[in-house]
């Protein structure tokens, strides 16, 4: 008698709480649906790449022996592994992530997916805005996990304050 009272009670909870289980949120369905867009993407929970504040793309020269954010991603195949020279504006700045500094920079070349070009350093973080000049070489598909991944990204690379392009 008493297994009886205990069991069905038991035996009523477990289900309640399977039931839940079975039911899908539908954020985790958008999550897992294909993009729409051929464009690479950032990854699902990253910051956007946006400027926190509007900076000025209009007439940045490229680099002397350099390429634009643009040709980095179109060539991307072939520079895998290379060092690029890259002139553009800082559009957003992380300091002292996994021990390096995060620039996300932009020459007002490239369409959305193809025209913010991370790249990370140990050197000095130059400001928000600033024009600086990018050598590093080019790594392809990396993964820092946490949903941090980059189709393309320069890493260890040196850059300069630069005031000749603009």
């Amino acid at each position: 008698m008493l297994k009886s009272k205990i069991a069905t009670p038991l035996a009523l909870a477990i289900l309640v709480a399977l039931s839940g289980c079975a039911k899908k949120e539908p954020a985790a369905e958008a999550a897992m649906a294909p993009a729409a867009s051929a464009a690479p993407q950032m990854p699902a929970g990253h910051p956007a790449a946006e400027p926190g504040e509007v900076v000025d793309l209009s007439g940045i020269a490229k680099a002397d022996g350099g390429m634009t954010v643009a040709e980095v991603f179109a060539e991307k195949d072939a520079l895998a592994g290379k060092p690029v020279t890259v002139r553009g504006k800082v559009v957003k700045v992380n300091a002292g992530i996994m021990g390096k500094n995060w620039l996300h920079v932009r020459d007002g070349s490239g369409a959305e997916g193809t025209n913010d070009l991370t790249v990370t350093t140990v050197g000095e973080l130059p400001a928000l805005g600033a024009t600086v000049i990018v050598i590093g070489p080019v790594t392809l598909d990396k993964d820092f996990g946490m949903g941090y991944a980059y189709d393309v990204i320069v890493e260890d690379a040196e850059v300069k304050l630069d005031s000749a392009g603009t």
